[in-house]
């Protein structure tokens, strides 16, 4: 069964710290792009970042210099390491494989 699941979610203050990690199963996680999206209240998902196969990486310009995204193939897992955090990252954080396949999301809260 392909799978997605997303942790490391939770409430911090404005400029605090928080990791998320997801972890792939049931498939050959070295051979996909990778990427994190957010949805806030009311609003559309968005792509936050993405990894390529080779370890190439993209972030959204709300995010730059603030998020950085890595993979470690052998625990077939990506990470999303977020910084300085803002009460506009409030959301809920989703990854997926090439937007084929999305995890279950996990909630962000940041307090001003």
């Amino acid at each position: 069964q392909v799978q997605l699941v997303e942790s490391g979610g939770g409430l911090v203050q404005s400029g605090g710290s928080l990791r998320l990690s997801c972890v792939g199963s049931g498939f050959t996680f070295s051979i996909y792009a990778m990427s994190w999206y957010r949805q806030a209240p009311g609003k559309e998902r968005e792509l936050v970042a993405s990894i390529s196969i080779g370890g190439s990486t993209n972030y959204a310009d709300s995010v730059k210099g603030r998020f950085t995204i890595s993979r470690d193939n052998a625990k077939k897992t990506v990470y999303l390491q977020m910084n300085s955090l803002r009460p506009e990252d409030t959301a809920v954080y989703y990854c997926t494989r090439e937007h084929r396949v999305w995890g279950q999301g996990t909630q962000v809260t940041v307090s001003s």
